[in-house]
């Protein structure tokens, strides 16, 4: 987008709501930055500077807006589409990796230098990682301030700063106030804060880009829920987190459709410490493909002769997300050959065989996923807990041993050819995990299983003809998209 600053204008000038997330704009005569759909008039060409993210624009000296509040605009799709280790590194900065291991952490975790590190990521987004951490860190505390009544010192320390003095001030540079002016702007919130038990409460809306069709993936999560580790009620989607300083549990709920504004999923998060609030909503985010650009979407897929139906009939639909790879990984290699009921049976015994209990259950939430340690230790002991053949039981100690040992990590920042190699390399574990892997835990949008029942079934339904010998050369053209395309194939059969 940089690349075309007459077509960045073009956008701003039409307030294009789009591209919220793919680069913001600097009003160098007024001294704040905004996204591009920013209700505000657009200023003069010449007054207008463009960035790469939020982070940039703040280090150049600029206070975000107060009226569009581009800190919350969703996540450019851009790092979801490429997999190089600049887009990996944002996925990780997004998750808050950097808060809690610095940036050494990070780069270790790339393989990478922190001075080649620096040097990628400032050549990609204009900024180095302390920056795009620093952004996201003020963002969680403008969140806490307005939408809870903790103290400012608890928001200085949830948000990731090291100190109330760093809170204060990075604050008043971004918002050109304090933390207490901040909060007082907002009328009264009917998101409180909330202490239930040994969790505290918070509540806020996941903003997504149009179309959003959010409750076709909730839908998809629900049919598919374990019990103990997730639920349903009403509208609502529930499931436990384990989280890196402690766990926690989401409910997250469509919002009514408006044809005019932002489009989002509330969510009510229950922390046992506030410092996860960054990687809770990192990963909710995830699991609902929501910095997903469904426009790119349709204008690559809505006039393929196959599927070009079905994308312009529901162009909102996202590819189902995953909280965390190794959970992901399990339930994949369970329900190899296995219907959805007799997967999540199965599944559900393991959890309550090997699951961590929450102190307080949450409703039907009452567990935590395996970690892969204990589900080594139960296969140890007591391997008839295992209702499955032989095969693939050895495929799921092979990857707990695996990921236990830190051979084998499936997060944000895993390059997906690396993940798909290290998976089929492991007994037991064919192409067809190995991609729904990559499609849901690391997110990549060109994902396809060619094998796959619910794919043939559905060529099978729309009678394209020579759909079933011809699949290779017609998913050919929906790259970079088949994750979507796959997605769209299987709404047809449940349609």
């Amino acid at each position: 987008m940089l690349n075309n600053p007459d077509l960045c204008y073009q956008a701003i000038q039409s307030k294009d709501a789009r591209f919220d997330g793919w680069f913001f704009i600097g009003v160098i005569s007024t001294g704040i930055y905004c996204r591009p759909s920013c209700p505000a008039r657009t200023p003069k060409r010449e007054n207008i500077r463009f960035y790469a993210s939020a982070a940039s624009a703040q280090q150049a000296g600029l206070r975000a807006c107060m009226r569009c509040r581009p800190d919350a605009s969703p996540g450019s799709p851009e790092w979801n589409v490429r997999a190089d280790v600049a887009a990996r590194a944002m996925r990780l900065i997004r998750d808050g990796i950097v808060d809690r291991e610095g940036v050494t952490g990070l780069a270790r975790r790339l393989n990478y230098s922190v001075r080649q590190l620096n040097r990628v990521i400032t050549a990609e987004v204009g900024t180095g990682p302390l920056a795009l951490a620093r952004a996201q860190r003020s963002q969680t505390a403008r969140i806490l301030l307005e939408t809870t009544d903790l103290p400012v010192a608890s928001v200085a320390f949830a948000s990731g700063f090291s100190s109330i003095r760093q809170c204060n001030e990075t604050v008043k540079q971004v918002f050109a106030t304090t933390p207490t002016g901040l909060r007082s702007r907002m009328a009264m919130s009917t998101f409180k804060y909330q202490q239930n038990w040994n969790t505290q409460g918070i509540r806020l809306r996941l903003v997504g880009r149009r179309p959003l069709n959010s409750e076709s993936v909730l839908q998809f999560l629900s049919v598919r829920a374990v019990v103990g580790i997730e639920a349903v009620s009403e509208s609502s989607y529930h499931r436990s987190l384990r989280l890196p300083y402690g766990y926690g549990v989401v409910s997250l709920t469509p919002s009514a459709l408006s044809r005019e504004g932002p489009i989002f999923v509330d969510a009510e998060l229950h922390l046992s410490d506030l410092r996860d609030l960054t990687t809770a909503v990192s990963r909710c985010r995830q699991l609902l493909d929501l910095d997903a650009d469904p426009v790119a979407i349709l204008m690559a897929l809505g006039d393929d002769p196959l599927i070009g139906s079905l994308v312009t009939n529901d162009p909102g639909r996202r590819v189902p997300g995953a909280v965390d790879g190794f959970e992901l990984a399990v339930r994949a290699i369970i329900g190899q050959q296995v219907s959805v009921v007799g997967a999540r049976t199965i599944t559900g015994r393991l959890v309550m065989a090997a699951g961590e209990a929450l102190p307080h259950a949450y409703g039907a939430v009452s567990h935590l996923f395996p970690t892969p340690s204990a589900l080594i230790t139960l296969a140890h002991d007591d391997p008839g807990i295992f209702s499955m053949p032989a095969s693939r039981r050895q495929a799921l100690v092979a990857l707990a041993e695996a990921v236990n040992s830190g051979d084998l990590v499936i997060d944000s920042g895993t390059d997906p050819t690396e993940l798909r190699r290290a998976l089929v390399s492991l007994p037991g574990i064919g192409p067809w995990t190995a991609e729904y892997v990559a499609m849901r835990a690391l997110r990549d949008p060109d994902a396809f299983m060619p094998t796959d029942l619910g794919v043939k079934r559905a060529i099978e339904t729309l009678n394209f003809p020579r759909a079933a010998t011809q699949l290779a050369t017609l998913a050919d053209n929906w790259r970079p998209w088949r994750s979507y395309a796959m997605v769209h194939l299987w709404s047809s059969l449940s349609n």
